[in-house]
């Protein structure tokens, strides 16, 4: 080939992913990201915080910006949530809403028409297909026609279904541009900020409906005892002290559970060996109180 030859230009942009709550964006962002940047579980509200995921492919840098779900904040860990929302909204290069499609509210479709007025390419994703027949698709593909996005795709963030086609999808409409994070990061987050969440998705899995609100990890200290082995002390916050009995349960086999499950998911992250350790202390009402809040890091 004779002279020079054409350069693939490269595309990055900054993406928000957002949605009500359990509509599965902290599943996207993994399966888009192919790494497990956000905790995942059936509660609501699981996210608390913004959390960007890196995806770096040859021709493009995508930084996805998971959020907490919308909803209506009671507290002020809830408005600290909402504010997180607003302020993954500035700056970024596209959007993407996102719906559970095995069942779409009032609420849902809300979310669709204030996203409209974003003036970047928006992309709407139908998620969950896997747990709906097909044909059940093309009602909200029908009433979401005309609501004003670029596109509409159905997937599921589970099975990986449908993923690839929106990773493109998104690339096509990002404009071109340099990387913004080093080609070997998936993720902004520091490692103690990473075995915090690790730690409470073990408890919300593990604890009643009335409780995984009010819980909170601090992480106290990360130190390496050896090569082969840190050493984690780390303090969950509950709100009541029947909440206190609950998380430890009889003969403190609640809070074993929680920690032998966690540690499992610590020691993949770090690839060591982990001595985890943790407490339960009861700070009421803390979810209103700004020193607890930044003290687990729900603040500016």
């Amino acid at each position: 080939m004779t002279g020079e030859e054409k350069k693939t230009p490269f595309h990055s942009g900054f993406i928000s992913i957002v949605g009500r709550p359990n509509v599965g964006k902290s599943t996207l962002l993994n399966a888009l990201v192919g790494e497990k940047v956000a905790i995942v579980t059936p509660k609501p509200q699981t996210t608390r915080n913004r959390i960007i995921g890196i995806l770096n492919q040859p021709d493009a840098q995508m930084v996805f910006v998971d959020t907490p779900g919308i909803h209506k904040p009671r507290t002020k860990l809830g408005e600290y949530m909402e504010q997180s929302i607003q302020e993954a909204m500035k700056g970024i290069d596209a959007l993407l809403v996102v719906l559970d499609a095995t069942r779409i509210s009032p609420q849902d479709q809300e979310v669709v028409q204030n996203m409209r007025a974003m003036k970047v390419p928006k992309i709407l994703v139908l998620n969950k297909i896997d747990l709906v027949h097909p044909q059940e698709l093309l009602r909200p593909i029908a009433d979401f026609a005309d609501a004003g996005y670029d596109a509409i795709l159905p997937l599921s963030a589970r099975t990986g279904d449908g993923v690839d086609i929106l990773k493109q999808e998104l690339i096509a409409r990002l404009p071109e541009g340099p990387a913004y994070f080093p080609p070997s990061m998936w993720t902004d987050q520091t490692e103690r900020q990473f075995v915090a969440e690790l730690i409470r998705e073990q408890a919300l899995f593990a604890l009643q409906e009335e409780i995984p609100h009010g819980i909170g990890v601090e992480v106290l200290s990360m130190k390496d005892i050896s090569h082969e082995m840190v050493e984690i002390y780390a303090n969950l916050f509950c709100e009541r002290d029947a909440h206190k009995r609950i998380i430890i349960g009889k003969q403190g086999k609640m809070l074993g559970a929680i920690g032998t499950k966690a540690r499992a998911g610590i020691e993949k992250l770090l690839g060591k060996k982990v001595n985890l350790q943790l407490w339960v202390k009861v700070r009421p009402d803390w979810r209103n109180a700004a020193g607890d809040l930044r003290t687990l890091g729900y603040s500016e």
